[in-house]
């Protein structure tokens, strides 16, 4: 069996140290870090150090300039869609402020996507939906909804959702769906007996996307959506 490097292993576990340290203001913006200070602190060489800054100064977290080290940004020039990102801001103090304007986000897009969904999607697709919405239930009903197979077929759910829409700029945005839905699971936020009208509505939603009517598909996903608002507005 070939050896395995350990770089890529180095390469996300500083990555991720670094993001969630900066997210949760550990460091600060305008606070000013050099590349050696960085290799020092990690352990690790210079070339992992350059990786791993060239990835936050792709999500606008970091600037580095010659001869003056790597620069802390403000938030307002983070990419704050980047599901990295998403993930790491949902594990800081607040982590409940970020559930709230994500799930402000979903609110304006699902039912937009469920829309375009009846209109667009394949009968196929709408059975899809249909078959994953009746998977949500059962495992809801047994008392499943905070485990990881009700998660994944949450997931499949609003991310076929997404794609169903024909819309290839709403369909890039399921990394974001998928961290919400995660981090309510990792939160403690998902019950194990999740209410009985959250399945009611994503069934409605895949049955009116296969009887192509976009109001009611549209009704139905605002529904699901709005279902996890209260319970965010309620804590």
């Amino acid at each position: 069996m070939p050896n395995l490097s350990p770089a890529p292993v180095l390469h996300n576990s500083i990555l991720e140290r670094l993001g969630t340290e900066i997210v949760q203001g550990v460091r600060p913006a305008g606070s000013v870090i050099t590349l050696a200070q960085l290799e020092d602190e990690a352990g690790v060489s210079r070339t992992v150090i350059r990786e791993v800054v060239r990835i936050l100064e792709s999500m606008g977290m970091v600037e580095s300039r010659r001869r003056v080290g790597v620069t802390v940004l403000p938030a307002t020039s983070w990419s704050v869609l980047d599901p990295q990102l998403i993930r790491w801001r949902l594990t800081g103090a607040e982590r409940l402020a970020q559930l709230h304007r994500l799930t402000e986000m979903r609110l304006a897009l699902e039912p937009t996507a469920a829309r375009l969904a009846a209109r667009r999607a394949t009968a196929e697709v709408g059975i899809e939906l249909l078959d994953l919405a009746s998977r949500l239930r059962i495992l809801g009903e047994a008392g499943r909804g905070h485990e990881q197979p009700y998660l994944e077929t949450d997931i499949a759910f609003h991310a076929l959702l997404l794609a169903a829409s024909g819309n290839d700029m709403i369909a890039s945005l399921h990394g974001i769906v998928t961290e919400v839905l995660a981090s309510r699971t990792d939160l403690g936020l998902s019950p194990a007996h999740p209410v009985a009208v959250a399945f009611d509505n994503h069934e409605g939603v895949a049955r009116a996307i296969m009887s192509r009517d976009e109001n009611l598909a549209e009704q139905y996903a605002r529904a699901v959506v709005m279902e996890v608002w209260q319970e965010l507005s309620d804590l």
